[in-house]
């Protein structure tokens, strides 16, 4: 099974990290900043990459703690 990139998105009127492909979001937080860390920690400890985006959906950011070629 391929792992899937983590996605720090908005939710309701927070945040929360969903990973790539799935319908439902693995945890919800208040502020950003607490779902991108809980993000970051789960794509360091799988080699994945972590991807932020905006309210309005843009990416803002995407780190890699992966193998990259």
């Amino acid at each position: 099974m391929s792992k899937k990139d983590i996605h720090v998105v908005p939710h309701n009127d927070g945040w929360a990290t969903r990973r790539a492909g799935a319908e439902r979001v693995s945890r919800t937080f208040d502020p950003q900043k607490a779902a991108n860390d809980a993000g970051r920690a789960t794509a360091q400890r799988e080699h994945v990459e972590v991807v932020t985006h905006r309210r309005v959906g843009t990416i803002r950011d995407s780190d890699s703690f992966g193998r990259d070629p």
